[in-house]
């Protein structure tokens, strides 16, 4: 399936914020890209710019196009709780999202490569769908075949983050998603309720 695969940093500055993870170059340029990029914006922002913006910020943080995003805010609608809450926890139980925040990849771009390479079980079975959904128990391991993979050891070796959502064990590299992860626990800058504004015009 296609995914944007264009330059990080461009898109990052465009929201002014590092949504795709450690980024050299936007600490340096942290403004928007293009010639008037340091200019003073002339103008406020419509909210239709302000909540489509918002909802760009998403799609490129998860590496999910719109087709897909559509569904899913359709599915977070349909079912009972806070929208905007709901849609930011389905991203969330995606497998190559769980495999990023597992620290298996250093980044979601990589997870979606690792995953459709073949190198993840889930609940003992090679799956190799990034977007598969996560329910709360699944045990997501590297396939027995790829331990002893370069890549994966160096982004294990440089990951520190740790998710109260998530188990990991670094000697058996198997985890497991322990719960649906609360709206607090979700570590992402993104206002989920303009999102929401945005759809149910």
């Amino acid at each position: 399936m296609a995914r944007y695969t264009g330059p990080k940093t461009k898109i990052a500055r465009k929201f002014g914020e590092a949504i795709f993870g450690d980024d050299k170059a936007f600490e340096k340029r942290n403004y928007p890209p293009g010639q008037h990029g340091l200019a003073k914006k002339r103008g406020k922002k419509s909210e239709y710019a302000v909540q489509l913006m918002e909802k760009q910020k998403a799609k490129y943080t998860y590496g999910i196009l719109e087709k897909q995003f559509r569904n899913l805010f359709k599915k977070a609608s349909a079912a009972s709780g806070v929208t905007g809450e709901i849609l930011l926890q389905l991203c969330e139980a995606r497998l190559d999202n769980v495999v990023y925040r597992m620290g298996i990849a250093p980044s979601r771009r990589a997870a979606r490569q690792i995953v459709s390479h073949r190198h993840i079980t889930v609940n003992g079975e090679v799956v190799n769908v990034p977007s598969y959904h996560l329910k709360a128990g699944d045990k997501v391991a590297v396939r027995e075949k790829s331990k002893s993979l370069e890549a994966i050891d160096r982004s294990l070796a440089a990951s520190s983050q740790v998710y109260e959502w998530i188990t990991w064990n670094n000697d058996t590299k198997e985890g497991t998603f322990v719960s649906v992860p609360q709206r607090l626990q979700i570590p992402e800058n993104i206002k989920e309720q303009l999102i929401v504004e945005l759809y149910n015009k």
